[in-house]
């Protein structure tokens, strides 16, 4: 593996995380809507990661077939919504309420979002991290042909 090569997995890893703290984002800024355009309270997202795959033949095959591992990076494979339903909450006077007087609420769970967003802050510094390492070391490569 190459610097180049671990500096795109560190750039993949910081795009799909970035995304992945918009998506929850979004879903804290919606935890109180009722009505959506399609219709319904607004359902909680989720991002689908997976791995990226390579040439064949490359140190990423010959990695695999050692250690079982195969690491290029990730990407997004998909942002699907979360199919739970929300909570129901009596307010009569709410606009979205039923003939009953409850209100469906968004499936959103606060708490769940905020450990979310740290989990994928962590990743993401992390990530920045190992980016910062291969800069070093390529640095530090290029002051040795000196």
């Amino acid at each position: 593996m190459s610097f180049f090569n671990s500096m795109d997995i560190s750039a993949s890893a910081l795009t799909a995380q970035r995304l992945r703290m918009d998506v929850i984002s979004e879903n804290i800024a919606n935890v109180n809507t009722t009505r959506t355009g399609e219709g319904g309270p607004y359902k909680r997202k989720t991002v689908l990661f997976r791995e990226r795959s390579s040439d064949a033949g490359s140190f990423a095959d010959y990695f695999e077939r050692v250690t079982g591992q195969r690491g290029e990076g990730v990407y997004v494979s998909r942002i699907a919504e979360d199919e739970t339903p929300g909570a129901r909450t009596y307010d009569p006077s709410h606009p979205d309420a039923d003939a009953e007087g409850y209100v469906t609420m968004p499936n959103v769970n606060i708490v769940t979002e905020m450990v979310n967003m740290i989990s994928a802050s962590r990743s993401y510094e992390a990530n920045i991290t190992a980016l910062n390492t291969t800069k070093s070391m390529i640095s530090k490569t290029l002051e040795i042909s000196r």
